[in-house]
């Protein structure tokens, strides 16, 4: 059983090595664009909802805690709290995917698809003139950046975004199936490797967010007032 623990959770960090190099590529390019177009990217940034991501950064943070605390449960045998703690984290799994669902509609609403992702809804986006009242849908451009470049930010925000999305919905499939045999009693002390493995991986896509909502949502923001 000690063998295949370590083998299963070499597999999982396995996976996950190259998880990061996936990630990584995409890490690269926001890099690269960002120092290329920082007015642009900066003006993106700025119109993103920055409560919205707070509160998903938050979530997904206390998702990690009940799925350490779902582990923990297992190994020491409290069934009817490792159950708990499950249930308890893929309802926070789904709050984040619910409120990323709200962002995703906003971006829609404000023509922010980039490309012809969506047929006949194009990206273009209505841009705010100076000394007319506002309107949350409007894109406020800070001097030096283009609706172009601004395009390309949202090419790898919906990149990211998108593909974390996919691994939390993957992960939610997954507790879903841990949940079922950890109700059937599957799960305790003396077996617990799926559940571990499983919060290997939960935890992986919580730390991706960490890195990805102060590069999306907070740099630039001190550049707001020099458009």
């Amino acid at each position: 059983m000690v063998q295949q623990r370590e083998a299963g959770a070499l597999g999982m960090w396995v996976f996950l090595v190259t998880e990061i190099m996936f990630f990584g590529a995409m890490f690269f390019a926001y890099t690269l664009y960002r120092n290329k177009y920082p007015f642009a990217f900066a003006s993106a940034s700025n119109h993103l909802d920055l409560t919205l991501g707070t509160v998903n950064t938050v979530v997904l943070i206390c998702s990690s805690l009940t799925m350490a605390m779902a582990v923990y449960c297992t190994q020491v045998g409290k069934r009817q709290l490792q159950v708990f703690f499950l249930i308890f984290t893929i309802l926070l799994g789904l709050t984040f995917l619910g409120i990323k669902t709200v962002e995703y509609r906003d971006k829609y609403k404000s023509s922010l698809i980039p490309g012809a992702l969506i047929p006949g809804h194009k990206f273009n986006p209505k841009v705010h003139v100076k000394g007319t009242p506002e309107d949350e849908h409007e894109l406020v451009l800070l001097e030096g950046a283009s609706v172009k470049n601004v395009e390309m930010f949202f090419w790898i925000y919906f990149a990211m975004t998108g593909m974390h999305a996919v691994h939390m919905i993957i992960g939610i499939g997954i507790m879903l199936v841990i949940l079922f045999w950890s109700v059937k009693g599957k799960y305790g002390p003396e077996y617990y490797n799926p559940v571990e493995i499983t919060g290997l991986y939960w935890h992986f896509v919580d730390i991706v967010w960490i890195f990805l909502f102060p590069l999306l949502y907070l740099l630039g923001r001190h550049m707001a007032h020099m458009g």
